[in-house]
């Protein structure tokens, strides 16, 4: 593992107990998700990706958005507005509407099953038993 990212890590676990308090705090998952949030982004190497994963995974964050990622652009472009490309400025356009529940919107697109076209190489299976 790089140093930068042992580093990371070392940083989170030494702050560990005092994120922890945040799944304890009765009250609205969006209000607890925002304060852990900026707890999370005050650490560095923690970024928006990651706080939106954590928040909503783990805290529930009902609208936690996850800016960034790779393929969630593309799924929510396409599932809402038949774009076969995304933004992440496209994603928060889309998804405006349903401010305070994006996250489970995001959610119930994913399981939809709803993806669109493939533009990358394609992995060919080798069925390695017979070697």
């Amino acid at each position: 593992m790089e140093q930068r990212r042992a580093d990371v890590i070392r940083r989170t676990a030494r702050e560990a107990q005092h994120l922890e308090t945040f799944a304890a705090l009765p009250g609205e998952r969006a209000m607890i998700g925002r304060s852990a949030a900026s707890t999370l982004q005050a650490l560095p190497g923690i970024g928006a990706w990651t706080v939106a994963e954590v928040t909503f995974r783990a805290l529930g964050d009902p609208d936690a958005v996850s800016v960034g990622d790779f393929h969630l652009k593309n799924v929510v472009a396409f599932a809402l507005a038949g774009e076969p490309r995304g933004t992440d400025e496209r994603m928060l356009e889309l998804l405006e509407p349903w401010i305070g529940h994006r996250a489970r919107i995001i959610r119930l697109l994913e399981l939809s099953g709803l993806t669109p076209r493939r533009f990358g190489p394609r992995f060919t299976s080798v069925d390695r038993r017979s070697m």
